[in-house]
């Protein structure tokens, strides 16, 4: 199952089984609370997702857009290493496994797949949502801490979705350098403040360190450019809502937009863009205006003109988070 939206959308049916019989009120309260012990300081041995209830409710609530994100992510790095899929995956931290869906959905076929949770209830009610989808079948869900303690074998890809924010900052140094010395391929994901763009930073530097070349977002693997506390880099994933996300948020819209940071980063060659659009386009008229992240490294914007012909045409369609120029 490789195909993005299938995968969402068997994803999205998969969720909403999970509530039959769960009283919507009771539900949208469960993923309340959870959202406030999330943005909480969360000791790392401590799941907060307590019981079934706890995890189908937050499942429904955060899994399609935490999907959209990481598949973002993954697709621009497939777009910077486009000979290279990964034949072995490790999820760190990857509670119900949003992520394994996104790395089916980027490249065909199975291959072996481990998801290191701490909360027992996270990683069944995970193995259960796999089953609807035949590449997730054979998937290990396997409990382990997810900090200094974490111990990974030799594998192609780690992702790591959503889950620094989780840790101290000595454990999310050592996790980084864990992954580092276990992977061909790391991505990571943050949410989109910046709070999780300063941590996506910090992980990328290592990354650096380590040996990894940058292959996305940056177009570079030298120091972002971005002067720290003037801004922070992140991108957007449309993510359509179910009845439980307008119960908890409020509002009727049918999609929602997801803001995340991440790195993805490989030990072997990538191309990465030649430069990056980090602001959603400007469209005037007889004219875009495209703010880029370019390889010098540099911040700069840009103006595309109907003269510029096909050009123009391609800045018309380009998006936040696509590389730039498009490819011919």
């Amino acid at each position: 199952m490789n195909d993005p939206v299938a995968s969402a959308e068997t994803l999205r049916a998969a969720l909403d089984g999970l509530l039959d019989g769960l009283p919507p009120r009771q539900a949208a309260t469960a993923v309340e609370r959870l959202i406030a012990n999330y943005r909480g300081a969360t000791p790392t041995d401590a799941p907060i997702l307590r019981d079934r209830a706890d995890v189908a409710a937050y499942a429904a609530y955060r899994m399609p857009a935490t999907f959209e994100a990481v598949h973002a992510a993954l697709e621009a790095f497939a777009e910077a290493a486009p000979e290279w899929a990964p034949g072995s995956h490790v999820d760190v931290g990857g509670g119900t496994g949003a992520a394994t869906w996104a790395v089916s959905a980027t490249w065909p076929g199975r291959r072996p797949v481990t998801v290191l949770d701490w909360a027992e209830p996270a990683l069944a009610l995970g193995r259960e949502i796999a089953a609807a989808n035949p590449a997730l079948r054979d998937v290990r869900w396997q409990r382990s801490r997810i900090g200094a303690a974490l111990s990974i074998e030799s594998t192609d890809l780690v992702t790591i979705s959503y889950v620094l924010n989780e840790l101290a900052e000595a454990d999310r140094a050592t996790l980084v350098d864990t992954v580092a010395s276990a992977a061909q391929a790391v991505v990571i994901v943050e949410p989109g403040t910046p709070d999780g763009y300063a941590r996506i930073i910090e992980a990328r530097q290592r990354l650096v360190e380590a040996g990894f070349r940058i292959a996305a977002p940056c177009p570079h693997s030298a120091a972002c450019p971005i002067v720290p506390g003037t801004d922070w880099c992140h991108f957007s994933a449309r993510v359509s809502r179910s009845s439980l996300h307008r119960q908890v948020k409020g509002g009727s819209l049918a999609y929602e937009d997801e803001k995340f940071a991440y790195v993805a980063a490989a030990r072997f060659p990538v191309v990465p863009a030649p430069a990056r659009v980090v602001r959603k386009p400007q469209i005037r008229k007889g004219q875009v205006l495209l703010d880029l992240c370019e390889a010098e490294p540099a911040l700069a914007r840009t103006t595309v003109t109907k003269r510029h012909g096909d050009l123009y045409k391609a800045a018309r369609d380009a998006d936040w988070g696509d590389a730039w120029p498009p490819a011919e």
